[in-house]
């Protein structure tokens, strides 16, 4: 897994791409409420399974990295 830092909140995960299309975060923190503004915005997104497909400006933070080659994404 790889860190990636989010470009708005700072938030940092660890991220591994099974494909392009999955995947896999964990998080820093259980709270990500209490630093992210589209979670304090919305509270529903803090159920586990959401907060990935939900949050923009990490969802484009992980895009970056995969992009720039940080995140190896399997072929």
């Amino acid at each position: 897994m790889e860190p990636v830092d989010c470009q708005r909140c700072g938030n940092r995960v660890l991220v591994e791409k099974s494909s392009w299309e999955h995947t896999t975060v964990q998080w820093s923190t259980d709270h990500p409420e209490v630093i992210c503004e589209e979670y304090q915005q919305d509270p529903s997104l803090t159920q586990r399974g959401a907060r990935v497909g939900r949050c923009s400006a990490l969802r484009e933070s992980i895009r970056k990295a995969v992009l720039d080659g940080r995140i190896p994404v399997p072929e």
